[in-house]
């Protein structure tokens, strides 16, 4: 594990893009619930950025979405967020 500078409380510098990984079935709906939940942390997140990729067998669909971290507090919430939804299988 990384050791920080005792003057540094996150190894991120505020605000930066930040990539979050998303994955769940690929059902109506699903890529407009991520994003839903992604605006309500990040306002001027841009869903036209966000990256598709289809499983195997198509039963599946990851997401990556680009946010702009502001706060180790806004990631953390954004993740519980994600993570609590029912659409969604696996955040990273």
């Amino acid at each position: 594990m990384a050791t920080l500078p005792p003057d540094q409380t996150s190894l991120i510098d505020y605000p930066s893009a930040f990539p979050i990984k998303v994955m769940g079935a690929q059902a109506d709906g699903f890529e407009a619930a991520v994003v839903a939940v992604a605006l309500q942390f990040d306002p001027g997140f841009d869903a036209s950025t966000i990256e598709r990729r289809p499983s195997k067998g198509g039963k599946y669909l990851g997401l990556t979405l680009t946010v702009t971290a502001t706060s180790r507090e806004q990631l953390d919430e954004l993740y519980r967020t994600l993570s609590t939804h029912p659409m969604v299988r696996v955040v990273l």
